[in-house]
């Protein structure tokens, strides 16, 4: 980073003004005319840093600037905004010293057309290459802070030549000159994600790193992994027993299957930069964390398994070969010896680092080969010695002798496509090393394809060759010989070449012939030119893949740790060297392998293992379905060849090939990964890969909210979708929880906020913060916050704009104002209007009064302002926040019900005065399960049915089911048992259970005189009095204050007003005890009734009851007896 001289200005220039523009590090200026491999960096600074432009000096265009100092630069705009820092000269050639103050022009203009002065005066051109640098750019002949498009910008990590370039945020293009930067350090405001630093890290790590390419590093692994023993023990008896034609189809079958999943491997590797990880990395970043996390887990433990199934193979082999004269112990215990000992070495080439491990590769994939022509070269060179035990050279009758099937003992078409498949495995060997790639968009593809290719032709060059040379069954008997006169009874192919071989076949289908196609795992020895060179290559291809799996598991376990998926493994992320060797991955692996090594029968859990590759199969298959159906424009491989429909099918096959090589291992396999699903969508991780998934849901939630759009509403399927004006969502827990409670899994909630900050970065930074808050608290909602003047613009606002389609608030619910006789009577006149334009609009209208009050965001105001900085648990238990690890229950003292909190000296515990103590207990009150009480019903007057629903959906969840419904109604004394019978039957047609029906026939009768006096002394600093004063007096008053109350006003409503007086002596005598009272919310005509006795009428009906939800729905039915 540059720093600002400590030097005086050269004698004869003036200071800079602070405001003259950017502090340029000229010390590292570039030296040639196209310095294409330079670099810059924009950083953000501080405004303080303009001090620093006091000592800098820009009087003299030609003047040189002092020795280490930093010219100022014009600019207001870009003042204190910008510095250039890491720029390198890779000439090394001596720069420039001065930058021209005449060289800045306007605000946005920041560096001269084309001219740098040196310290000598000289003039020197240079045109930058705007694809390199990011910053001072020659843009379209015009230089501006606005930078041109640039790769290093879209990098998630470090680039490989410096830090990360950021590009100019629209703030700082934007914002008035005054403004600072709204952040310091990222664009766009976002810190990054956990994997996002891992990733950071990792590509930080020491130059020198082996890398390679698609031959080395995908061909060669893939190839050696699928071919594997399966080519020189077992191809030859699937010839014999499924035949030459079936045989081919098995191999074109497994073929089929590997090629789709690698067509599919190759678009997921194409779309974007892959990382270490192969199947892993591939699957988590298409599908996400869940099935990510669930198949790495598995993948690598199968790897793992795989390697002591290719040690104990090559160590049969051994111990086979030594079993004439050299047994050690017995059979059983010399292919542990011997297991342990091949483990150990090839752990040994692993840990010695990838360029050993290529290396390595490369001499087996040579012996492989070598083996490989041994045998076809041998398969033409026909002996004698050999036709007795079934070689005779090819032949057309023993090629249409071996065209069809002989199945023997329970063999069948899917027993033996189910030992082959297994050889075709091993086509994610390359991908699995996605990180050690040099280029893996180019290297996975052209080596995955080109190696499934070669090894598919290969596997049916083998089974036509052996179908077409080798008879079934021989003796190796050389006098099984027939004379010239039973020739004519003998029907083999080898009868033409004068062996009779049915002295090994009796007539009841039994054979025990020694050699042959069926009989001789050890046929292609025989055949080939040199015995020992197929020897060679058995050694080969199991050492091979021992190797590349022992490879494949530590890398894809170190990429699954790193991610964090799984707690408790981050130790195993941890790499070593200059290639990140996961040291600890290889010693887990290493402890696996042995372990199965030691059990030396993996003839039960060979099956498991191919189902744990073949669900990685099916599941990648189904990434590139599901990101081809989620259409994301995110989703664009540049590999082109590959169908959505035919991935779909290859993740079928390959889960109906589980199912045809061992079906209770297939539904083991399925059931751990679902296991794994669940625990990883239980744990949640944090992490935004930008999944199909997440693509998907969207495409899903656009497509039904269209077609949800095109249909009429009905009334069977209306639900009260609420717009709540919550402020801060955690301002107001009360009104949340209590929304929330018959809104959740039913009907749309929206907690709206009319904010007065002008500031919407601010504002959008909030939405993002509270949205996480309300996932956080569980709470099914959306934090829509807005700017407005007032909250009755505000209100209005999202009245007319909120939601998406049908789904759209149709219900506003907002608190009730118990300050309202405290504070200015104009909020009082905003909050009235707020209601009536919910009517207007059509909204049923919802108000929610606690005597406690609501609000509790003053509780944690004074809490910071009597503790500072420090810790609060009472603020963790109203603001929880996301960053914050202290758990508000935490903070409860043991025995005590009031929370308490310690300063930052963790002196003295300091407690809620009576008042805050009790709203705070309140706040809660809906989040608690409610005992066995009642939810008390005055439907007064039907608004469409409003009023029931939302008791009813409420009693229906699981906090409330234990409180019955009481429904009260108004009526006449002389017909209450009618209208009992009148409601029970409409609420029976509604099917809504209740308890007890009060038809109230008292409801006219005049209330008591001490309570209508309360609300004479009640409104009487709000009445206008206009008989008191003159008319044009009267009129300016009511015009300036409207919220006043008329005396005419008054006396047209005396009865009205009586009502809401009588009604609450009702609800105190009837429901002084229910645990919510909803009850219809009276109406006041619009422009006739003031805004202060509708406020004194919703007073006087709500005081000093429990819970109170006053409802209003807009008079369009919302229940139905239809069905």
């Amino acid at each position: 980073m540059s720093a600002p001289s400590s030097l005086p200005p050269a004698q004869g220039e003036n200071p800079a003004p602070e405001k003259e523009g950017l502090a340029v590090d000229t010390g590292l200026k570039p030296a040639g005319p196209t310095p294409s491999s330079s670099r810059f960096q924009v950083d953000l600074v501080a405004e303080a840093a303009g001090a620093a432009d006091k000592t800098l000096a820009s009087g003299d265009k030609d003047a040189p600037a002092p020795e280490g100092s930093e010219p100022a630069a014009g600019g207001e705009e870009a003042k204190g905004r910008f510095r250039v820092v890491n720029f390198v000269d890779p000439s090394g050639a001596s720069p420039p010293e001065a930058v021209p103050a005449e060289g800045f022009q306007n605000g946005d203009t920041v560096m001269s057309e084309g001219s740098l002065h040196s310290s000598t005066g000289g003039q020197h051109h240079y045109h930058y290459d705007t694809h390199t640098n990011t910053y001072y750019l020659r843009t379209f002949g015009h230089n501006t802070i606005d930078a041109v498009p640039n790769i290093d910008f879209y990098r998630q990590t470090a680039a490989p030549l410096g830090d990360k370039l950021i590009r100019p945020t629209l703030s700082e293009l934007h914002d008035e000159l005054d403004k600072e930067p709204f952040e310091d350090g990222f664009a766009n405001g976002d810190e990054l994600t956990p994997a996002e630093e891992a990733a950071a890290k990792e590509a930080s790590e020491p130059k020198g790193a082996v890398k390679f390419g698609w031959i080395k590093g995908v061909l060669v692994r893939c190839m050696l992994n699928i071919w594997g023993v399966m080519l020189f023990i077992r191809m030859s008896w699937i010839v014999g027993q499924a035949g030459i034609v079936l045989s081919c189809v098995i191999v074109l079958m497994a073929t089929v299957v590997t090629t789709i999943t690698g067509l599919s491997t190759s678009a997921i590797a194409t779309n974007g930069f892959v990382r270490g990880g192969g199947a892993y990395y591939l699957i988590s970043r298409s599908l996400g964390p869940e099935f990510g996390g669930s198949i790495g887990l598995i993948f690598a433990f199968a790897n793992a398994v795989a390697v002591a199934m290719y040690v104990v193979g090559f160590a049969e082999t051994v111990v086979e070969l030594l079993s004439v004269d050299c047994i050690m112990t017995d059979e059983i215990n010399d292919i542990r010896i011997v297991g342990t000992i091949t483990v150990i070495l090839l752990l040994g080439i692993s840990v010695a680092g990838m360029e050993w491990e290529a290396k390595a590769q490369i001499f087996l994939l040579v012996v492989l080969i070598t083996a490989i022509f041994n045998y076809f070269i041998g398969s033409f060179i026909p002996l004698q010695s050999k036709e007795s035990q079934g070689f005779f050279g090819y032949d057309s009758g023993i090629m249409m002798e071996n065209m069809g099937p002989d199945f023997r003992g329970t063999e069948s078409f899917f027993s033996v496509f189910a030992i082959f498949f297994p050889a075709a495995t091993g086509i994610l060997a390359g991908a699995n090393i996605s990180g050690d790639l040099s280029d893996p968009q180019l290297a996975i593809p052209r080596g995955t394809l080109l190696a499934i290719l070669i090894t598919g032709i290969v596997y049916l060059g083998v089974a036509i060759s052996t179908g077409s040379c080798i008879v079934r069954d021989a003796t190796g008997n050389d006098n099984d010989t027939h004379s010239a006169q039973i020739m004519a009874n003998c029907t083999d192919a080898a009868c033409k070449f004068g062996y009779d071989f049915s002295s090994c076949k009796s007539g009841n289908g039994l054979y025990n012939c020694r050699y042959g196609l069926q009989n001789d795992f050890q046929v292609m020895s025989i055949v080939s030119g040199f015995g020992p060179i197929i020897t060679a290559g058995i050694f080969s291809a199991t050492l091979s893949s021992a190797l590349a799996s022992l490879v494949s598991a530590p890398k894809v376990f170190q990429a699954l740790c790193k991610d964090n998926i799984y707690p408790g493994l981050e130790m195993f992320a941890k790499g070593y060297g200059k290639n990140n060797e996961p040291l600890r991955g290889y010693i887990l692996t290493f402890c696996i392998a042995l372990a199965f090594i030691l059990i030396a029968e993996l003839n039960v859990i060979a099956p498991i293992i191919s189902n744990f590759f073949l669900a990685s199969y099916a599941l990648i298959n189904f990434s590139v379905f599901h990101a081809s159906l989620a259409n994301s424009p995110g989703w664009r491989p540049s590999f082109k060849y590959y169908n959505m429909w035919v991935s779909l099918a290859g993740a079928v096959l390959c889960c109906v090939v589980m199912f045809v090589i061992n079906w209770w291992a297939a539904l083991m396999t399925n059931v751990i990964v679902m296991g794994l699903y669940i625990y990883v969508s239980y744990k949640k991780p944090d992490v935004n890969w930008g999944s199909s998934t997440q693509a998907l849901t969207y495409h899903q939630a656009l497509t039904h909210s269209l077609h949800l759009s095109s249909v009429e509403d009905h009334i069977k399927n209306f639900r009260p979708q609420c717009l709540v004006m919550t402020g801060y969502p955690n301002s107001r827990p009360a009104l949340l929880h209590l929304v929330h409670a018959f809104t959740k899994n039913v009907g749309l909630m929206i907690c709206g906020h009319g904010s007065r900050r002008p500031n919407f970065k601010e504002l959008s930074n909030d939405q993002t913060r509270y949205q996480r808050w309300l996932m956080k608290n569980e709470t099914k909602a959306f934090y829509t916050p807005v700017f407005a003047e007032d909250i009755r613009e505000g209100t209005q606002y999202l009245l007319q704009a909120a939601g998406l389609g049908r789904l759209r608030p149709n219900t506003l619910v907002i608190g009730f104002k118990n300050d309202w006789k405290d504070g200015d009577m104009m909020n009082v006149e905003t909050y009235i209007q707020m209601i009536h334009d919910a009517f207007d609009y059509q909204y049923g209208t919802v108000v929610l009064r606690l005597k406690e009050g609501l609000d509790v965001s003053h509780i944690s105001e004074q809490d910071s302002a009597d503790l500072g900085s420090g810790p609060s648990c009472l603020y963790n238990l109203v603001h929880y926040d996301l960053k914050d690890k202290t758990d508000p229950r935490d903070c409860m003292n043991a025995g005590s019900s009031s929370p308490s909190f310690l300063g930052p000296t963790e002196k003295s515990p300091q407690t809620l005065n009576v008042a805050d103590q009790r709203l705070l207990d309140a706040s809660q009150l809906f989040k608690r399960k409610q005992g066995k009480g009642t939810v008390d019903v005055w439907w007064l007057f039907d608004d469409g049915g409003l009023t029931l629903l939302i008791p009813y959906l409420l009693t229906n969840k699981k906090k409330w089911n234990d409180c019955k419904i009481r429904v009260f109604i108004g009526g006449k004394i002389n017909r209450i048992d009618h209208d009992r019978r009148a409601m029970a039957t409409l609420l029976s047609k509604f099917r809504i259970d209740f308890s007890d029906i009060n038809v109230l026939g008292d409801i006219n009768t005049k209330p008591k005189k001490e309570n209508v006096t309360a609300f004479e002394e009640m409104i009487e600093p709000y009445r206008l009095k206009e008989d008191d004063m003159e008319q044009d007096t009267a009129e300016a008053l009511k015009a300036s204050e409207p919220w006043r109350i008329t005396d005419n006003e008054l006396e047209l409503y005396r009865a009205k007003t009586n009502r809401q007086i009588r009604l609450n002596e009702l609800l105190k005598e009837h429901s002084s005890t229910a645990n919510l009272i909803v009850m219809s919310m009276p109406l006041a005509r619009k422009g006739a009734v003031s805004s202060a006795l509708y406020m004194s009428w919703l007073e006087t009906l709500s005081k000093d009851l429990p819970p109170l939800l006053l409802v209003r729905g807009n008079h369009q039915s919302v229940l139905t007896f239809y069905s």
